[in-house]
């Protein structure tokens, strides 16, 4: 039986199994469901109210669903394909079970791209990175907006993905943000263009290794259309374009903070141009917007807004969309947002920080930083990023789970730099922490959120983490 095109017939003959059954297991179960699939298993070890509510409503439907402790222990003896939810790891025993059995094993993006109307399908403009991806895929839709297209961000962040591509009225385009749990396991993917922004390590214990990890991250070029967007200061994406089997005649392009050379974007003075998608790129330069529309200007984000417009060129947006786009764009929360000024001093919340590399980007962004770190480090070390920013390092107080792999990191490469280690972990520790950082920071300071590790040893998610770092600083302002 062929998997790689589907008839009505052939969704309703094929037998699922959609291994967990959160958010993006519910929706790969209900839009199989939509397509036709009458033999559909949903297995989750989980067992709550919420759970068993969502489950009456697709066994009322004809799916069979198992719920509790062992439910994903063993693979059905019946099954063609295993859909699986993102962040369940390959060494899963159901998902070991499938490998070992050659039985194809779907991601929800695999299954989204294989669910499309070949009639009417809209093109992908796919993103993916160690940092930056949710705040790229957001420009890149308002830069597609500006240009009148009906638009959507999907994938991680934003729409489901599945829901965009069953939505009766179809878009016109569709930025979607992808993580390397979902590259994974999909297989077929064809993006009109792609970018990878950058690699460093993260998620190492999922995919057992760094190189594993940018394997994964790269599946994001195969088969690409039109344009490989790529990071001229990170040569390991740019190495990711020239190992990519893509559509013959899709070029790579290269974004850079520096002047860009010919099929790249990038700046001169002030300004963000092309020379990638202009007839003239051999001898000249288009603008596009300048610093002054982006918000905010730091380094790290600028190079985001280049990547997005390079994948809205691809697109064929006209420059005037990309300076309209990125001038009406704001980034969410706890993203190098600013805080408040108090008795001189920045504060800045970017507790979305959650690695090292991010942390980093972060810190490049100010001359004279109190910098706040710490939680779950989740294995990554921090010696390259001590290193890269220990100038610009006023002093550093740390709080949370891993503080010490930071701490020995200071140690070895800043011991000068004055820092304070906060071992509460109740609600007011964030309190305690800011009133620190306030004693330490000098007036033109910017006292910076930028943890490099999870929150979820101290907080719910990194957002109350800068909730509670943003309440802290207004109460030392009163």
């Amino acid at each position: 039986m062929s998997l790689e095109s589907r008839t009505a017939d052939g969704w309703a003959t094929t037998q699922f199994v959609v291994l967990g059954f959160g958010t993006a297991g519910y929706a790969c179960a209900d839009s199989l469901i939509q397509a036709g699939a009458e033999h559909l298993v949903v297995l989750d070890d989980r067992d709550t109210e919420a759970l068993r509510e969502k489950a009456q409503i697709l066994e009322t439907l004809g799916a069979t669903i198992t719920l509790g402790p062992g439910s994903t222990a063993e693979l059905p003896k019946e099954v063609d394909v295993v859909v699986t939810s993102p962040g369940v790891p390959p060494h899963a025993p159901l998902l070991a079970q499938a490998a070992e059995r050659d039985v194809p094993i779907w991601s929800e993006i695999e299954l989204a791209w294989r669910l499309r109307d070949p009639a009417t399908a809209a093109p992908w403009l796919c993103i993916t990175g160690t940092n930056g991806k949710t705040t790229t895929v957001q420009m890149l839709t308002a830069i597609l907006q500006a240009a009148g297209h009906r638009a959507v961000a999907a994938g991680n962040v934003g729409l489901p993905l599945l829901e965009a591509v069953m939505d009766p009225e179809p878009y016109d385009v569709i930025a979607v943000e992808l993580s390397s749990y979902q590259l994974h396991f999909t297989h077929s993917m064809s993006a009109h263009s792609a970018a990878v922004l950058n690699l460093a390590p993260d998620h190492v214990d999922w995919h057992g290794s760094m190189e594993a990890y940018a394997l994964d991250k790269g599946r994001i070029y195969a088969n690409c259309q039109v344009a490989c967007v790529y990071n001229v200061a990170d040569p390991a994406t740019e190495q990711l374009v020239a190992d990519a089997d893509v559509v013959e005649g899709c070029r790579a392009i290269g974004f850079t903070l520096g002047t860009p050379g010919l099929s790249m974007v990038g700046l001169v003075d002030d300004l963000l141009v092309d020379r990638a998608f202009i007839e003239q790129r051999a001898t000249s330069a288009q603008e596009l917007a300048s610093l002054a529309d982006i918000t905010p200007a730091a380094p790290h984000n600028v190079a985001n807004a280049l990547a997005a417009a390079a994948l809205a060129r691809s697109f064929g947006v006209p420059a005037t969309a990309v300076r309209d786009g990125l001038r009406g764009f704001r980034p969410d929360k706890h993203r190098i947002a600013h805080v408040a000024d108090v008795a001189g001093v920045n504060y800045v919340d970017d507790s979305k920080a959650t690695n090292p590399h991010a942390a980093q980007a972060s810190l490049l962004a100010y001359e004279h930083v109190v910098w706040i770190a710490g939680g779950q480090a989740k294995g990554a070390t921090f010696d390259e990023l001590v290193i890269a920013a220990r100038e610009r390092l006023r002093a550093v107080v740390l709080l949370g789970q891993d503080k010490q792999v930071i701490i020995e990191a200071l140690e070895r490469h800043a011991p000068d730099v004055p820092r304070i280690v906060v071992d509460a972990t109740d609600t007011g520790a964030m309190r305690i922490v800011v009133g620190e950082a306030a004693k330490l920071a000098q007036v033109g300071d910017t006292v910076l959120l930028a943890p490099g590790c999870a929150s979820w040893d101290m907080f719910a998610n990194y957002g109350a983490r800068g909730d509670a770092f943003a309440e802290a600083v207004r109460s030392l302002a009163e």
